[in-house]
């Protein structure tokens, strides 16, 4: 899961120069790790649905393009 930084001491800046250690940040977790979860479970079954059910992914872009027309209509 995505992992998030903290600061531990309010004076100091966030970012940290690259290759320099930065010293007083914590790693949180649990933020946003269930919207997280939720679009890795959307995506995975959204290609399982591809593979099983082809004519399913047909259908939606079919519905889409018909919908496009007609507001070009």
């Amino acid at each position: 899961m995505t992992q998030h930084a903290r600061n531990t001491e309010p004076e100091t800046a966030l970012g940290a120069p690259a290759g320099i250690d930065a010293r007083g940040r914590d790693v949180t977790r649990g933020r946003g790790g269930r919207l997280e979860l939720l679009g890795l479970t959307l995506a995975a079954g959204a290609g399982v649905l591809f593979v099983v059910r082809p004519e399913f992914y047909e259908a939606v872009v079919h519905i889409f393009a018909t919908r496009a027309a007609s507001l070009v209509h």
